[in-house]
């Protein structure tokens, strides 16, 4: 049986999600991102300044969420490294009622390699309340946004552990893609992937051809486990997971709880308590709570973006 707070609300999976691939923290986070002073990047990227970037390209992934691909000048790479994220900023309305905008700033992962010349892109689903969101939504090509970067997240080194479990939902796919990636284009890194990956419905499923397509080349070190809310044709064709997640899906398709494991979560606020627990008020960590307490993970092999 589910803890309660799984059992809670019937579509957990998407409730209150307004944020994409960054643990959809909540939204009075803009000055620790803000403020941050990593050292200065040769790259199209600066952690330390905003710069404006051309919108190239924009590809409807689903029936609300979409591939932004921007230019990056003089074919240069973006500068992001795994595990990281950068944060957008924009003169928005946070309100309607506002009288003026302000600047509102909002995190995202790339989700194309980081040694990518010349573009990088962005997935994100659009949501009318969702300001920042709403607001790619209504990005034309040849628009600019503001960005600055990378902001280091989980300080990933090849082979610093034997297996790694990633628990997504909905756009939390974006930094498990950016981890797959810098793991399997390095044949040297032996660490064993597997994904469980959760969304409304199979076509829901972000960016599912690569996903798909990773694991078909890397089958010895890429398992995915898909878990859908409603599958089509009442589940008659569908080989994934329906519902909820559970203690015994996860037991069955990520590593046991070791020190040579780790397991990454990323999704809505509903799946995270769910899963692992929210981070704390002050977005560090927290307590490890949940179907991976229930396993035997600890915040010495869980992390959440």
């Amino acid at each position: 049986m589910l803890p309660a707070a799984a059992r809670a609300s019937r579509g957990y999976l998407f409730a209150a999600a307004a944020l994409s691939g960054t643990g959809f923290a909540a939204l009075n986070f803009e000055k620790s991102y803000a403020d941050a002073k990593p050292p200065a990047s040769k790259s199209a990227l600066d952690p330390n300044e905003f710069r404006a970037f051309k919108l190239a390209e924009k590809k409807a992934l689903t029936h609300n969420t979409f591939l932004f691909r921007f230019e990056l000048p003089d074919g240069q790479e973006s500068g992001m490294f795994t595990a990281s994220c950068l944060v957008t900023r924009a003169m928005l309305k946070a309100k309607p009622e506002d009288e003026k905008p302000k600047p509102i700033v909002r995190p995202y992962t790339p989700t194309s390699p980081p040694d990518a010349k010349g573009f990088m892109d962005l997935v994100v689903k659009v949501y009318d309340k969702g300001v920042m969101s709403k607001h790619f939504g209504e990005l034309k090509v040849g628009d600019t946004l503001e960005m600055k970067g990378p902001m280091k997240k989980y300080p990933y080194e090849p082979n610093c552990k034997k297996a790694i479990g990633l628990v997504a939902g909905g756009t939390g796919i974006t930094p498990m893609l950016q981890v797959i990636d810098t793991v399997l284009a390095n044949p040297a890194d032996k660490t064993q992937l597997s994904l469980v990956y959760a969304n409304m419905t199979e076509a829901d499923i972000i960016l599912k051809d690569k996903i798909d397509a990773l694991a078909a080349k890397h089958p010895d070190r890429f398992k995915v486990y898909y878990v859908v809310d409603k599958p089509s044709w009442g589940g008659l064709m569908w080989k994934g997971g329906v519902g909820y997640m559970t203690k015994d899906m996860l037991s069955k398709n990520l590593p046991a709880a070791s020190k040579d494991s780790l397991v990454m979560v990323c999704g809505p606020p509903g799946m995270m308590e769910a899963v692992s627990g929210n981070k704390a008020p002050d977005y560090s960590q927290g307590e490890v709570k949940g179907l991976l307490k229930d396993l035997g993970f600890d915040s010495s092999n869980v992390f959440k973006f």
